[in-house]
């Protein structure tokens, strides 16, 4: 009768999680909802929402997200499904997969670029169809 239920996703929108700066965390996340980071990771993250790393903030790892803006440091493997903003402060170093970017005049972007409209299709694995007729 007084049971609360899990919220959904839907109810997460609007709410962010937040690493302070001077915070360390050596380890994966993986969050349903936005994120703030102004502390340091050392690990992958994994999103459904935005990931925001702050001036203070850095990842050493790989992260899988919905949208991201970098101001801080991230070296190694970003997935962006829609837009990834990278701001005039930022550092980046690794592989970028994205569906759309935007980097601002001063920032650090030495990474492999691909940008893919439709990343929610990424390829599966074996020969397509047109492949295998080939």
């Amino acid at each position: 009768m007084f049971e609360k239920s899990p919220k959904s996703y839907t109810d997460l929108l609007g709410k962010t999680n937040r690493i302070v700066e001077g915070t360390t965390i050596t380890g994966d996340i993986n969050s349903p909802a936005d994120f703030r980071l102004d502390g340091h990771l050392i690990g992958n993250f994994q999103s459904k929402g935005k990931i925001v790393i702050g001036p203070a903030g850095s990842v050493k790892g790989d992260i899988i997200c919905k949208n991201a803006d970098i101001e801080g440091h991230f070296e190694g493997k970003i997935q962006v499904l829609e837009i990834l903003n990278v701001k005039s402060k930022s550092h980046i170093k690794g592989e970028v997969v994205c569906g759309k970017l935007s980097v601002e005049p001063g920032a650090e972007f030495s990474a492999s670029c691909v940008m893919k409209p439709n990343v929610k299709n990424l390829p599966h694995h074996g020969p397509t169809k047109e492949e295998q007729s080939a």
